[in-house]
């Protein structure tokens, strides 16, 4: 651990000495809209709430696919210690956007603050959490030092490690350094076998390293009991006698793919529509304004633009309502997947609304649940590699309600059988590895 510990004071010592450049690219980031406009001191540390009296447990996620994945547990910790203070926090303005509506009552948001040592200990020192929950893969040195030198125990929940971090951490000075960070951990429960064995030989100790399933697919529980909003419902009737699809998490360039694969599409299904939901839904003009260039039908969601006997093309360039469009689809096919580079995307919310679900081969982080459905039932995920192939699996699954069907039954009993009981299993690790040390 002594080069480790060296490593770490190199670290510490050259993240101080680049606080003020830090804090001016903050300052840059807030101009361009990519900081909360009114809450970006809150990444220096700075709270913009009180703490209350009694016992506290931080969440923490990046974005807001872990962010989404933490809310489960969240809810299962506050109905059972409704006595815990629980402090959310997240990096990104998007995640805090659809995040802030789905926690519970009495849970404080606040920004993460930046891995700098000054933010770190001030953040620290105003919250003094009891412990903190790490989503997925968030290795931040100062943060998770600081904790241990404070004596607050850490749990990585959904760990995740990817094919070019795993590599990074494992030359040899990092990886002294990711075995010194990993033996503050008090839990690790990892996605998979494969991400364990990262986890393993970044030389984490093997009994903290627990299985207990992917939170990825408990998101949508508590949503089945939400009603449909009426804007939704106005679509829903807007959709009507068309057949519909619907590509979601698109990233700049996938539209390319689908705007190929409808064009295979309506050549048996002249009437279909294709309902695409960019995964930055800033880029949602962009992409109108590139499909009405080629001469295609587009309405655009925040425009509130409606549907007419024309329109081919949907945009919803929206936050946070992706669960409900689900509903309004059949078929849901997974973007962040057809490109080089990209990485996949959760495909458990299609799969809770039922849908028939279609993904390309570039899968990345989500392979282990790509491989984990098909391997409990071959129809629940089909993966395609051209937009040809796309185009006609989505063409042969409008044309037979039979095969459509099986596909959607499918889905939704293996996103039935692999969600039941993550939660409670995972608040018993919880409870065992790192709760019942430290609260009353």
């Amino acid at each position: 651990m002594e080069i480790g510990m060296l490593v770490y004071k190199i670290y510490r010592a050259l993240t101080y000495g680049l606080s003020p450049l830090v804090h001016l690219h903050v300052r840059w980031r807030r101009l361009r809209g990519l900081e909360h406009r009114c809450r970006w001191l809150e990444r220096f540390g700075h709270p913009s709430a009180g703490r209350q009296f009694g016992p506290l447990v931080w969440f923490h996620a990046v974005s807001l696919g872990e962010g989404m994945a933490a809310i489960p547990v969240i809810r299962h910790c506050h109905e059972l210690r409704p006595d815990l203070t629980i402090l959310m926090t997240t990096t990104t303005v998007s995640a805090f956007e659809v995040i802030k509506d789905q926690l519970p009552f009495g849970v404080i948001f606040q920004f993460a603050p930046l891995d700098t040592p000054v933010a770190i200990d001030r953040f620290l020192s105003c919250w003094k959490p009891n412990a903190i929950i790490i989503m997925e893969s968030e290795l931040w040195p100062n943060l998770i030092m600081s904790a241990s030198g404070y004596q607050i125990p850490l749990a990585l929940l959904n760990a995740r490690m990817s094919t070019k971090s795993f590599k990074r951490w494992s030359r040899p000075l990092f990886l002294r350094l990711a075995a010194l960070l990993l033996s503050k951990f008090s839990l690790i429960t990892p996605l998979s076998t494969t991400q364990a064995i990262h986890f393993q030989l970044l030389q984490a100790p093997p009994a903290i390293i627990n299985f207990s399933g992917d939170l990825k697919y408990v998101v949508n529980k508590f949503h089945v009991s939400e009603g449909i909003p009426e804007s939704i419902r106005d679509l829903e009737a807007q959709l009507l006698d068309r057949k519909v699809w619907i590509a979601s998490s698109l990233h700049r360039g996938e539209e390319e793919v689908i705007l190929g694969a409808h064009d295979v599409v309506t050549q048996l299904h002249p009437k279909a529509i294709v309902i695409i939901v960019p995964r930055h839904p800033h880029h949602g003009r962009e992409v109108v304004q590139k499909l009405r260039e080629r001469g295609q039908c587009v309405a655009l969601r925040t425009q509130k633009e409606r549907i007419t006997s024309r329109t081919n093309i949907y945009v919803a360039d929206t936050l946070g309502e992706l669960r409900h469009l689900y509903r309004l689809a059949p078929i849901a096919v997974i973007g962040g997947s057809f490109l080089p580079g990209l990485a996949g995307h959760n495909l458990s919310e299609a799969a809770a609304a039922g849908c028939a679900i279609i993904t390309g081969h570039h899968v990345g982080h989500f392979s282990h649940m790509v491989r984990t459905m098909q391997q409990s039932n071959p129809l629940s995920v089909v993966q395609v590699r051209t937009e040809v192939e796309l185009g006609e699996t989505v063409r042969e699954l409008l044309r037979s309600p039979d095969a459509l069907e099986r596909h959607q039954r499918a889905s939704k009993q293996v996103y039935e059988a692999l969600s039941s009981c993550v939660t409670t299993k995972l608040w018993s690790l919880l409870h065992l590895h790192l709760l019942s040390k430290i609260l009353p």
